[in-house]
């Protein structure tokens, strides 16, 4: 379907109005509806009246090697200062949907080689079962792929889509991620990243920075910025790249300009699927619109404490609605 340039603007705009809220009323908004694993299929959605929280957490020692091999006892959750049991806890590599977010504003031009090499190495260490997708954007958000297809894993075909805009124009950040976030909702997959390509400058959003926390808070998707940019750029805001990354339990990369970006996305992706997925039904079930924090304590067998990196906490929406789950 070809849309003018003022119809496409006016979906767009009726898109970004409903990405709001499609993120407040989700089965992933800050908890999940879904019941304990209790199947061998990862990514399995059934729908039940039992919330859960379920949070991506990454494991590193005190040199900041990855810590395989950890069972459900080796975890503490606590939620506002208050222990949690776990109910479902699944450590192995399981398949993901992953959202590419690419910045293609004039603000990004030299560094448009640096991006797409380190785009597509992401995108070449994908899995069977996995989902991706790419946003791109400048003034305007492109989900990219054909309006047909929501996701894909052919390298080639994200390839393609990564290297067709030019960059030009001003930085629609903000509007790009709650895209995504509202997008990646439309997967069954049980883990769910975006990795942000920016200098981390916005001067075109209609959403504004605490908009895109809170809609990171209620979605329950890792979020890994990745700041290209050098000392002079104007347009650079290394703080709101970290923000948002610690926001959703994920990581910043602010290695500057160039600067061993293919290396930066290939730790990603391992980091993604070394996750261990702890899931846990709030003691407080007040859910009355407050902010709760969480809190991820690991120690190894022999006791030494391990570091854990997990989303802050989540927002405890009031009940809406039963709705059948008809993801696939």
């Amino acid at each position: 379907m070809n849309w003018n340039p003022s119809q496409r603007a006016r979906n767009l705009s009726l898109f970004r109005a409903l990405a709001l809220f499609l993120l407040t009323i989700c089965a992933f908004s800050g908890y999940s509806q879904k019941p304990p694993a209790t199947t061998d299929q990862p990514g399995t959605t059934i729908s039940v009246d039992v919330r859960q929280v379920v949070l991506h957490t990454s494991v590193r020692n005190n040199k900041g090697g990855i810590v395989s091999g950890l069972d459900k006892r080796n975890f503490r959750v606590d939620e506002d200062g208050q222990l949690q049991v776990i109910r479902a806890f699944h450590p192995e590599d399981i398949p993901v949907a992953v959202g590419l977010v690419v910045d293609n504003s004039g603000s990004m031009t030299k560094k448009r080689s640096d991006v797409t090499a380190a785009a597509v190495a992401f995108a070449r260490s994908s899995n069977q079962g996995d989902q991706m997708f790419i946003v791109n954007f400048n003034d305007t958000v492109n989900l990219g792929l054909p309006d047909t297809k929501l996701f894909s894993a052919s390298v080639a075909e994200l390839e393609r889509v990564l290297l067709t805009p030019v960059p030009t124009g001003r930085t629609a950040l903000y509007d790009a991620i709650i895209d995504g976030l509202a997008h990646i909702q439309r997967s069954g997959n049980e883990r769910k990243a975006l990795v942000v390509f920016s200098d981390g400058g916005d001067n075109a959003s209609e959403h504004t920075l605490n908009q895109v926390l809170q809609a990171v808070a209620q979605s329950g998707v890792t979020i890994y910025t990745i700041g290209l940019f050098d000392e002079e750029d104007p347009d650079r805001n290394p703080r709101v790249l970290r923000r948002i990354a610690d926001a959703s339990g994920g990581q910043a990369f602010l290695q500057g300009m160039s600067a061993g970006a293919v290396q930066i996305c290939e730790r990603i992706a391992k980091d993604i699927r070394t996750q261990y997925t702890i899931s846990y039904s709030p003691s407080n079930q007040n859910f009355n619109g407050a902010y709760r924090t969480i809190k991820v304590s690991v120690r190894a067998d022999h006791g030494a404490k391990l570091q854990a990196r997990t989303r802050a906490g989540y927002i405890a929406l009031p009940d809406v609605p039963a709705a059948r789950d008809e993801r696939q």
